[in-house]
């Protein structure tokens, strides 16, 4: 084949021992790469209804199908387990070298298996498996341990993905890092630690082949020139951070807990200030023309020193949504995480969770005690020394950071019960996963969007908050057409995490973001790779069936209609302030829209999948275990 070698790593930590399973041309076609191979991979490989952080939950990665070729934002790869937040599909994407480093090694993907009895790390050298002690990795964070293992091997160009010490303490939303990108939710990093594996290393010496190289480099070329234009303009002068004061204007920035959607401060956490400030450099991924990655840094103060990129869902959730003003306090929250190994987004929810619980006198003072703090402190919304101690005591899981670690979810569960309080009312998550910077009340295609999300809180998996805000819709309605809008939407979504292909490129094949102009040069480009015949229908294929195996995944570990929800904030709390003042998505406007949904997939009216639809997407095995 060309574009894959046909080979998949499997890797025992129990056994220590490897082996190599090699797939037909028939199952690339229909997984292409990516999040869909890796929900695959653990389709095939999980064991049905196991322990999250047990033996049964492997570890897989699926590789890029452009990863080590000229296409522009390419080197990406997929990483997929059962998560630990939601017990459903936790399946995330990360970028840059060390997915080309795995594609020149020769393998699409990697299956890790089993527990290790002692800390250890492996390194993938070509066809060469090594099981490594770890012990003296233990304790860096993840840029460190990156840097430890090249100086261990004397070679610069050893790429690895690590977890920090978030992971090692099984920090339930801890993540996985390969050079300063994060695959960053659903707590990758946590089933790791439970595995005992600290890192993964690759060499890859091999080149890549593929079929029509003469018309891949043009195309290739020819999309780079115009991502040099204006359709990624915003990303490459601010980054995602200009998106803040975006919000702030339209009504939906995440503000104190999603108390409201408008932040009297915007402006000093906003993309713009960010760059006036702080900005000292821009950074790109492997294969990507663009370079949106804002490294900040904190100049004067405490926090003198600091820095981190910083990108919009990571600072509205540490600033906005935290009531916090203070971007030096912001970008040192950010480098805690990134450099600890830790979700932003869920950890920045999580701490405004913990100020809302003490605002409104459900923790105390004292239960905010800790070493830094004997006394404990005052965790009121703004104050920018309680968001960064915060976020130290859940890397630490020290004292009250050891129930937030565990996720807005359990946390909640665990206050109400043991203090006879309504923590649930505001608990923003969505089977477990936290949500993103878009306040749904006045997004209502996105509210259903996330409500049945297989991934749980996810503005990137849904994508329905595009038309409610490019005005597709009216946001603030509901009518018939949200069913067919939020699908597709999340369809479109699916090819580029597929592929996968960076979202911030999708511009660049036509200046629009719609499927006429990108499927037919997607297509070329996946023909031009391969030497297949894909057409514009198999394009679209791509997502269906990347979106159905990750739904059929949450089905056989136990999904039901009822987990297709929204917060009890927006369903029963309306923003007094902006123009989304008043506005709520109420339990009946989610059941029609959900209704919709499920409609407009074909599935049945509650949202399991037909036997017929699975074998038509040649997802037979698929549609003999869950299909109805």
């Amino acid at each position: 084949m060309y574009g894959y070698s046909g080979k998949i790593l499997h890797i025992d930590l129990n056994e220590r021992k490897h082996w190599v399973e090699e797939k037909p041309e028939k199952w690339y076609k229909l997984y292409i790469g990516g999040v869909s191979m890796a929900s695959r991979l653990c389709w095939e490989n999980i064991e049905v209804g196991c322990d999250p952080y047990g033996p049964g939950n492997p570890i897989c990665f699926a590789n890029g199908i452009f990863s080590g070729t000229p296409v522009p934002v390419g080197g990406k790869y997929g990483l997929a387990s059962k998560s630990p937040l939601t017990g459903f599909i936790g399946d995330s994407l990360s970028g840059s070298w060390f997915s080309v480093a795995l594609k020149r090694a020769r393998w699409d993907g990697v299956v890790i298996h089993g527990q290790s009895p002692n800390w250890i790390y492996i390194v993938i050298d070509d066809e060469r498996v090594e099981f490594l002690p770890a012990d003296k990795l233990l304790g860096l964070g993840t840029y460190e341990t990156e840097e430890k293992i090249r100086e261990i091997f004397g070679d610069d160009q050893l790429r690895s993905a690590t977890i920090g010490p978030a992971g090692e303490n099984m920090v339930r939303f801890a993540n996985v890092t390969n050079d300063g990108r994060q695959a960053g939710r659903t707590g990758h990093g946590a089933v790791w630690a439970s595995k005992k594996l600290k890192a993964v290393s690759v060499r890859g010496t091999y080149g890549v082949t593929v079929a029509d190289p003469e018309t891949l480099l043009k195309m290739s070329f020819d999309i780079t020139e115009v991502a040099q234009g204006p359709y990624t303009e915003k990303y490459r002068l601010y980054g995602t951070s200009t998106n803040v004061l975006n919000a702030n204007k339209h009504g939906f920035l995440p503000t104190r807990n999603f108390q409201e959607g408008t932040f009297e401060f915007a402006e000093l956490v906003s993309g713009e200030y960010l760059d006036e400030h702080h900005k000292v450099k821009v950074i790109a991924c492997a294969q990507c023309p663009i370079a949106c990655e804002q490294m900040s840094i904190v100049k004067y103060g405490p926090y003198a020193g600091s820095m981190s990129g910083v990108e919009y869902e990571s600072l509205q959730a540490v600033s906005s949504n935290c009531g916090i003003s203070d971007m030096a306090a912001a970008i040192r929250m950010v480098e805690i995480a990134d450099s600890c190994g830790m979700d932003t987004m869920s950890m920045g929810v999580s701490v405004s969770f913990a100020m809302e619980c003490y605002e409104k006198g459900v923790l105390a003072k004292e239960d905010f005690k800790c070493k830094k703090y004997p006394e404990g402190f005052e965790a009121n919304f703004g104050n920018g020394e309680a968001g960064v101690t915060l976020a130290e005591m859940i890397r630490d899981v020290e004292g009250i950071g050891a129930l937030l670690a565990e996720g807005t979810r359990i946390a909640s569960e665990t206050l109400d019960k043991e203090r006879n309080a309504e923590t649930y009312k505001w608990s923003m998550n969505i089977k477990g996963l936290e949500c993103p910077g878009y306040d749904a009340r006045s997004l209502k295609t996105f509210a259903m969007g996330l409500a049945v999300g297989v991934r749980g809180g996810c503005h990137n998996r849904s994508a329905a908050y595009d038309p409610d805000i490019q005005g597709e819709t009216n946001r603030f309605t509901v009518d018939e057409t949200r069913g067919e809008v939020a699908a597709r939407a999340e369809e479109y979504a699916a090819v580029y995490d597929t592929l996968p292909l960076c979202k911030f490129i999708r511009r660049c094949f036509t200046g629009k973001a719609d499927r006429a102009g990108a499927w037919p040069s997607i297509a070329k480009l996946i023909n031009a790779t391969t030497g297949w015949n894909y057409d514009y229908d198999d394009v679209e294929l791509i997502g269906v069936r990347a979106h159905t195996i990750k739904k059929a995944f949450n089905i056989r570990e136990g999904w039901q209609p009822k987990d297709d929800d929204i917060p009890y904030r927006w369903k029963h709390e309306p923003m007094t302030k902006g123009v989304g003042a008043g506005h709520v998505v109420t339990d009946e406007e989610l059941e029609y829209m959900k209704q919709l949904y499920y409609q407009a997939k074909g599935w049945t009216e509650d949202g399991m999948l037909p036997k017929q639809l699975l074998i038509d997407l040649g997802m037979e095995d698929v549609a003999e275990e869950v299909g109805v």
